[in-house]
């Protein structure tokens, strides 16, 4: 499929409506229909596919997906002044596109389906940088799992895409968003953009990174996880008997010794030495040792 001739070149609709980039939003438009082009294939088969998009802009990327045949794009556009471009792309795909303006990180999307839906629904987006990773967070860490969406193929800076997927063995990068990116979804790096792609050009790379839910997780309570990530990480140059000693959960405070025996973890290793499988150890000791409190 095509994009309508009806349509008007990118850079001609950002100069009609005024849509110069703002700074504060963290805009960075796509005009290269061929990088837009690459990432929807990217997001795979989009037959009988509902995809939402986050920071959709003037559509750059929009367009591609339509084209490339998703049944329905749910765009999320906080900025009002790109809402007139999102609508002459709904006027060119009837029925095809619904708008929804807002700010993503108090939308979520798996609301956004309709529950009659029988195909799949994906996520993707060039996310603003100023809140890539906080949305991003805040999908991984849902209540419910696994989630609606079976792809979630989202661009960042690469230096972001690189602690996604991050193992021990790259421990400048490895923290708590690849412990939760890897307990929950499979992560790689797909492909690089480069900033001379965007108007205006960012000072990084970008990529663009798969994730696919992960169906069965290794078994552990999410808050748990989190929360010895977050102390573990938040003192990463610390040997665990410390960076875990203010460690509490469900209000209670975690015997750092305690912990560390129940889980058979040495106290004298550091965060970045642990792998997931540890992480889940500590998680689940710490779950049990609350548990065993009450």
């Amino acid at each position: 499929m095509s994009a309508p001739e009806s349509l008007p070149p990118l850079r001609e609709v950002v100069e009609r409506f005024g849509l110069a980039p703002q700074k504060a939003l963290g805009q960075n438009f796509l005009f290269d229909l061929n990088l837009t082009g690459r990432i929807a294939r990217a997001a795979g088969p989009l037959d009988n596919v509902i995809v939402v998009e986050v920071g959709p802009g003037p559509g750059g990327l929009t367009r591609a997906l339509l084209a490339a045949g998703a049944k329905k794009v749910i765009a999320i556009e906080r900025d009002e002044r790109c809402l007139p471009a999102l609508a002459e792309i709904s006027a060119a795909y009837p029925e095809r596109l619904q708008i929804i303006p807002g700010d993503a990180l108090q939308i979520d999307p798996a609301n956004l389906i309709e529950a009659d839906h029988q195909g799949p629904a994906r996520i993707v987006a060039n996310l603003p940088y100023n809140i890539g990773t906080v949305l991003l967070t805040q999908w991984l860490e849902s209540d419910i799992w696994p989630p609606r969406f079976d792809r979630l193929t989202l661009m960042f800076q690469r230096e972001v895409a690189e602690r996604i997927v991050a193992t021990p063995h790259q421990r400048a990068d490895y923290g708590r968003l690849a412990i939760l990116c890897g307990w929950r979804t499979q992560a790689r790096i797909l492909f690089d953009v480069p900033a001379a792609a965007f108007t205006p050009p960012p000072k990084v790379t970008s990529s663009v990174v798969e994730l696919v839910p992960r169906a069965k997780p290794l078994p552990c309570e999410r808050k748990a996880l989190a929360a010895i990530a977050l102390a573990a990480f938040g003192q990463r140059r610390k040997m665990l008997r410390q960076s875990l000693k203010s460690l509490s959960l469900a209000g209670q405070h975690i015997e750092t010794s305690h912990l560390l025996a129940k889980a058979g973890i040495d106290g004298s290793k550091r965060a970045e030495e642990l792998d997931l499988e540890h992480f889940v150890a500590l998680a689940n000791a710490a779950s049990s040792l609350v548990a065993s409190a009450r």
